[in-house]
């Protein structure tokens, strides 16, 4: 989705979606080559973002209501109760709920090989 294509709050949740999974993969490229300093918590605190605009932009095109959270598995039990179809291993992404804004500010995560993880289930998704 490109940004001119954007005529729905949802269209605009999932163009906000795949920024964010566009920046989590080319700050994973770059950290992976050692060519930035940066804590991988930014690139997880990327991926929680974008999984969390997809469930919103699913829900909003339904025009289901969700309240103002970063809970991942929240808006995962929305979508399940409003018997959307989502993805076979979507309860993965549960964890990343942990780099929402407090996880920010403190190190939670050191293993780079799950964000790969995440990032083929959130190109899924999209």
């Amino acid at each position: 989705m490109k940004k001119d294509d954007i005529q729905s709050s949802s269209d605009m949740y999932l163009y906000k979606a795949q920024v964010d999974l566009n920046s989590a993969k080319y700050l994973l490229e770059a950290f992976n080559n050692n060519t930035i300093e940066i804590d991988i918590e930014k690139i997880y605190f990327d991926l929680q973002q974008c999984a969390e605009k997809i469930l919103k932009s699913f829900l909003s095109k339904e025009d289901i209501l969700f309240p103002r959270t970063h809970d991942i598995e929240h808006l995962i039990e929305i979508c399940q109760e409003n018997e959307l179809q989502l993805i076979q291993d979507i309860d993965e992404l549960i964890e990343l709920s942990d780099y929402a804004v407090n996880g920010r500010y403190a190190i939670i995560h050191d293993d780079i090989n799950e964000a790969q993880k995440y990032i083929i289930i959130l190109e899924k998704m999209i």
